[in-house]
């Protein structure tokens, strides 16, 4: 297949990263376009084709995935809208829905919308896609596609802004936890990297856990903590100081927030 990302900023980079890795694109078939095209060199190296002409390099693609600000989408749209036909189209930009994005392009192109997060460069990435015209042909495509890159979920495009939140919004919220687990870490005794190895596996571990066994957090919970144990302890310690609440607080927070782009 070939493929072109539009935009090619931290999260561009990641998807061509994973893209490249998991060979799903062969470099000479991926093209990425940004303003200051020069620091994508290190893809030219690859094989990749770099550009900030975004009307040439989606001729020819059968998948062009858009990864611009939102500020930027209409002035991006005025270069290419015209010649948008055959081509999927998705679009990973915050705060702009389906409906949004098709009342800007031709009616007959077939749109996506995507929110990946950052694992997607090492196809660990958490991926909720939402379509309002695409066939079962084509959502099975671009699941596929995303397969490769992780895990994905077909939802309605009202969801997009929560999934957003506690998908990639949410690798920030999960490491500030490592980040966190590894300070307390150094207190009791641990040199950092030692404190950041154990950190980040357990918590690797612990995702496992839940993902391999398809279980209830709670029921994980359980098996670790013991009457009069440590365990128990230390879990009722950050319930009163508000561990729970702070996540499911700052969770809500970036929602609201969310909403205002709209």
């Amino acid at each position: 297949m070939k493929i072109t990302i539009i935009g090619t900023g931290n999260l561009g980079k990641s998807i061509a990263n994973g893209l490249l890795d998991a060979n799903v694109v062969n470099p000479t078939d991926l093209t990425l376009t940004k303003r200051n095209y020069k620091s994508l060199a290190a893809f030219e190296k690859l094989g990749v084709s770099i550009t900030n002409d975004n009307a040439s390099a989606i001729k020819g693609k059968d998948f062009v995935w858009l990864c611009v600000q939102p500020h930027k989408l209409d002035a991006v749209l005025a270069d290419i809208a015209d010649m948008l036909e055959n081509q999927i189209v998705i679009s990973t930009i915050t705060g702009v829905t389906l409906n949004d994005f098709r009342s800007k392009i031709n009616n007959s192109v077939t749109l996506f919308r995507a929110m990946p997060n950052t694992a997607i460069a090492i196809k660990e990435s958490m991926t909720c896609i939402s379509t309002n015209n695409a066939t079962d042909a084509q959502k099975n495509v671009v699941a596929d596609l995303f397969s490769h890159l992780g895990e994905s979920l077909l939802i309605e495009d009202e969801l997009m802004g929560s999934a957003t939140v506690l998908a990639a919004s949410g690798i920030a919220f999960a490491l500030r936890y490592v980040r966190a687990a590894m300070q307390a870490g150094i207190e009791i005794g641990f040199e950092s990297d030692d404190a950041q190895k154990i950190a980040a596996q357990t918590i690797k571990g612990a995702t496992s856990l839940i993902l391999k066994n398809n279980n209830h957090p709670e029921s994980e919970i359980d098996k670790v903590t013991t009457p009069l144990g440590i365990t128990i302890t230390g879990l009722n310690k950050m319930e009163q100081e508000g561990f729970s609440s702070a996540l499911i607080h700052g969770i809500q927070a970036s929602y609201n927030k969310i909403k205002l782009l709209k």
